[in-house]
């Protein structure tokens, strides 16, 4: 099988791309490198990938490129808040009509995999698990594109789509701006981070489990097709301060002093149930503390500042 993935150099697809080079597939990974870094580098001696630089904004690229592949796999996006806020503008074109214009060009025939987000639930109810039925209330233009592109897929009803919790791990394509990671980095380099609203629940899922679950996908497509699914670990619905006294058990000159000055920008607070995608037969295998340990080691290797999306 033929697998297209745009943003393929990005942080799940400096991933991905090798694992589905691992299992036999033919990737192409599409990217305009706008990061500058060079995570596909290892692998560009495999005589099955493909590497195009471009922009999924070009129409004519996009039609050859789709048409000749089984499987599509959208990642190219504005990730995140302050990348969005940026240019809202760039983040639309990417991140929902792109996806959107895929999904229309796509045959019945072709697999369509995308990964939305969970921050799509907003704030949930305290102490209410949200699974794939809960209302969406994205509160970010990034959330709002997600939960728009999502929904115009699952409405044709022929594609998979998951809410994806915050990943977290060390890629060739790092980011630092993601809240594990970013927690982490602080701790092993400031030993100090302030907290504001530290009860602020989010979800969490290591970054191998986030390229697993494609893989799961393509190989259960059928029983799969037309539904979304929450992936992330489900002993990690925790709050910001809980996360800051787990790495602060293997950092133990962390501190983080709670501020009630100021407030966090991002606002999103719930919890997420993972039921569906667990009764599909998957389950991640990587624990939050297994990825904080191995992030504190990458940390020996990375030194700021360019690894982040804004």
């Amino acid at each position: 099988m033929k697998v297209l993935i745009t943003g393929g150099a990005g942080y799940i697809g400096s991933l991905l791309v090798p694992a589905l080079l691992r299992e036999g597939f033919q990737v192409t990974a599409l990217d305009n490198m706008m990061y500058r870094q060079t995570p596909l580098l290892e692998v560009c001696s495999h005589p099955k990938l493909g590497v195009v630089r471009g922009d999924v904004r070009d129409k004519a690229l996009m039609k050859k490129l789709i048409a000749s592949h089984d499987v599509l796999i959208p990642l190219a996006c504005l990730t995140g808040t302050p990348a969005c806020a940026k240019d809202p503008h760039a983040a639309a074109e990417i991140g929902r009509d792109a996806v959107i214009e895929m999904y229309k060009a796509k045959s019945s025939s072709q697999l369509m995999i995308y990964p939305c987000t969970n921050s799509g639930y907003g704030i949930g109810a305290e102490g209410v698990e949200c699974d794939e039925d809960s209302p969406l209330q994205p509160i970010s233009l990034y959330g709002r594109l997600k939960v728009e592109a999502e929904t115009a897929l699952l409405q044709g009803g022929e594609a998979v789509t998951y809410r994806l919790a915050t990943v977290f791990g060390a890629a060739p394509r790092m980011r630092l701006d993601l809240l594990v990671n970013d927690f982490t980095y602080r701790a092993v380099n400031d030993r100090f981070v302030v907290l504001f609203e530290p009860h602020f629940k989010r979800n969490f899922l290591h970054i191998k489990d986030a390229v697993g679950v494609f893989i799961h996908t393509i190989k259960n497509y059928g029983k799969m097709k037309g539904r979304a699914f929450n992936v992330g670990l489900s002993d990690a619905n925790i709050s910001k301060l809980e996360l800051c006294e787990i790495i602060q058990k293997f950092v133990p000159a962390f501190q983080f002093p709670i501020s009630d000055v100021g407030e966090d920008p991002d606002k999103r607070n719930y919890i997420v149930s993972n039921k569906r995608i667990e009764q599909s037969g998957f389950k991640p295998g990587t624990s939050l503390s297994e990825g904080i340990r191995e992030l504190i080691k990458a940390y020996q290797i990375l030194k700021r500042t360019h690894y982040s999306n804004v």
